[in-house]
């Protein structure tokens, strides 16, 4: 077994006992979008602002999703 199928198997047991977030609906997906591109038009989407907003799918990892 490769290391990276090691470390794909690693993956999956730590996150085996964590329940799965459900996909927001697609309206809400686009208002999300929608909100994204402003943000970036005023030049305030940062890294910080998405880690708000995605950070939730990562809540036992400290490390940065992005």
């Amino acid at each position: 077994m490769s290391d990276f199928e090691k470390e794909l198997e690693a993956m999956v047991a730590e996150t085996a006992d964590e329940p799965e977030v459900a996909l927001p609906s697609i309206e809400e997906q686009k208002a999300i979008v929608a909100e994204f591109k402003k943000l970036e038009a005023e030049g305030k989407l940062t890294p910080e602002v998405l880690e708000a907003h995605f950070g939730q799918f990562n809540k036992k990892n400290d490390k940065p999703i992005h």
